[in-house]
């Protein structure tokens, strides 16, 4: 809130001091601010209780301060209402109250999410998806320059799963379904066959030696595969509105990575362990020995992950590069940090991995190899189909065509919402149903909020004089407040990569909303100044909510 800073700046003035810090209270009966003196005592030699009192008749109280009264050490500020309404409500209207100024624009580079080419995305990589969107965004309404990239894992003994299987089953058939879908049914299929027939992981290893020395057959084999699977990937991006900048491919990179490892072993970074794999010894950092390059030559993940941190370096300088991979990869990205800096590269101070919990469905945990896995194409279409349901409830007017494109920003409003409200750390099942309800912490209650707010301020052309000084109930008050705190926590949620700090501000404010709405009449008073001031506290209000559900990716109907 602005004026949390400008009564700072007073503060350090009025007293000399730079131990000033201020808190806001959130007991409206001790003030809107509470100056605690214990900082001002150890620095004077004083009681804090005693600092207290004597602040309280010294400070020259500025105008839009209406009250300061001491209670015990903390030193309590009431704002005048009327200025509080006025600066906050005139600035979000005005869309100065939404921006955020930065001089020095720092260049974010996020990796998310990372899909294998041989299955579709499932709820754990929408997690991963989600959080590097709504990463992204925060970062420009910081001012900062944000760049999503992606690393399509596109070659090893899982790619090579799904080829076999198709190789050896598949008869050369053409896609009945989705792309993706389509491979990912061969790699479920190979998963099936290796449980009876023991030989088929010999033949994988085969033909993962034959696609590394680039045999034509193995390789178009690869390539067409590798097609279907990225062109079903990226067709499930667009229904997430994800757009990445730049897309890096394992397969165009990994030998970098393997020449990076031969100079190491040439600088003794890397040495040969027994079974003569190349190995970087990391037991002084508590992380064991790190093969880094297979006796056979084949490469392993970090090799390409190595080639892939100098090349991002390369192409971006980035201020700050962040790796959103789920926590089960906690190890191998220590490894990779320590790893780069035995290779004496700086860029890897500027490399962060934000790690994130599991999804578990009501029934347990995913498994893409068993086939168990809800897909999000199939999670889309299952929301969409209880948003239809929900509609027609509420809402039998509606046209088939109005309900069908509704439902669809229903469901992923759903969706982005019930998973982002989550710390990333934090493991949670995902309930369909709960999610989609338009009641309770869920995106369509947010959803519903915004079109209530659009319609009032579309049933009125009334202008009138804003009379801010008819905005000081307890309800209007509330709501002025939570508004006003909005910026504070965009920078809270970029700082700390948390988008569900973001989440609970919204729910709380569309609370604080509807609690306004029900006990405050906004259209229809006797006093016109009422009516307009309070319909400029719902539009900017809406402002808030519109732009905050942007960030999270969640468009808004016109009507529910």
């Amino acid at each position: 809130m602005e004026i949390k800073k400008k009564l700072t700046r007073f503060l350090k003035k009025e007293l000399n001091s730079k131990q000033v810090s201020i808190k806001e209270n959130q007991n409206e009966k001790l003030g809107d601010f509470s100056l605690p003196c214990f900082n001002l005592a150890e620095e004077k030699k004083e009681n804090p209780i005693q600092i207290s009192k004597n602040l309280e008749k010294k400070i020259n109280k500025p105008t839009y301060v209406s009250k300061i009264e001491a209670l015990g050490p903390y030193l309590n500020f009431y704002i005048n209402k009327k200025y509080l309404a006025k600066t906050i409500i005139k600035k979000i209207n005005k869309k100065e109250g939404l921006n955020i100024k930065k001089k020095n624009k720092k260049v974010i580079v996020i990796e998310s999410p990372g899909p294998n080419t041989n299955k579709p995305l499932h709820l754990g990589h929408v997690r991963n998806l989600l959080i590097g969107d709504t990463l992204a965004k925060l970062n420009n309404k910081i001012g900062n320059i944000s760049k999503r990239v992606d690393i399509i894992n596109d070659r090893g003994v899982h790619i090579c799963k799904s080829m076999l299987a198709y190789q050896k089953y598949g008869k050369n058939k053409a896609p009945n379904k989705k792309t993706d879908h389509f491979v990912g049914d061969y790699y479920i299929l190979y998963d099936k066959k290796s449980k009876k027939d023991k030989n088929l992981e010999q033949e994988l290893k085969k033909l993962l030696i034959k696609w590394e020395s680039q045999d034509k057959k193995t390789i178009k084999l690869w390539k067409k595969m590798n097609e279907w699977a990225i062109s079903g990937i990226k067709e499930t991006y667009s229904k997430f509105g994800t757009k990445i900048n730049k897309y890096y491919f394992e397969s165009r990179h990994y030998d970098m990575g393997k020449k990076i490892i031969e100079e190491g072993v040439v600088g003794k970074q890397f040495t040969k362990d027994e079974k003569g794999n190349i190995v970087c010894d990391l037991s002084d950092k508590g992380l064991g020995k790190k093969v880094v390059l297979r006796n056979d030559g084949t490469s392993v993940y970090i090799t390409q992950d190595i080639a892939l941190a100098k090349l991002r370096y390369s192409d971006y300088k980035m201020d700050q590069m962040i790796y959103v991979v789920a926590n089960e990869q906690e190890h191998h990205f220590k490894t990779l940090f320590e790893i780069l800096k035995k290779l004496k590269f700086k860029g890897v101070k500027k490399f962060r991995h934000l790690s994130y919990g599991y999804i578990s469905l009501p029934g347990g945990k995913m498994k893409s190899r068993e086939g168990t896995v809800v897909d999000a194409d199939a999670l889309i279409e299952e929301m969409s189909l209880l948003a239809t349901k929900e509609l027609k409830k509420r809402n039998k007017k509606l046209s088939k065509n109005k309900i069908s494109k509704i439902s669809q920003m229903l469901a992923i409003g759903a969706i982005n919402f019930f998973i982002l409200k989550y710390d990333p750390k934090k493991d949670f099942t995902y309930h369909p149903g709960e999610s989609i309800s338009f009641e309770g912490e869920t995106g369509p209650y947010l959803q519903y909020t915004l079109v209530r707010i659009n319609s009032l301020l579309k049933k009125t052309k009334t202008k009138n004089k804003t009379n801010y000084s008819k905005l000081t109930n307890n309800y209007e008050q509330a709501l002025i407040k939570q508004i006003g705190t909005y910026l504070e926590v965009i920078k809270k949620s970029t700082k700390e990569c948390k988008p569900s700090l973001l989440c609970h501000f919204l729910i709380d404010l569309c609370k604080k909303y509807n609690s306004f709405y029900q006990n405050c009449k906004v259209l229809g008073n006797k006093d016109l100044e009422k009516d307009y001031s309070r319909l400029k506290l719902t539009e900017a209000t809406g402002k808030v909510i519109s732009e905050g559900l942007e960030i999270l990716g969640i468009e808004v109907p016109e009507e529910m």
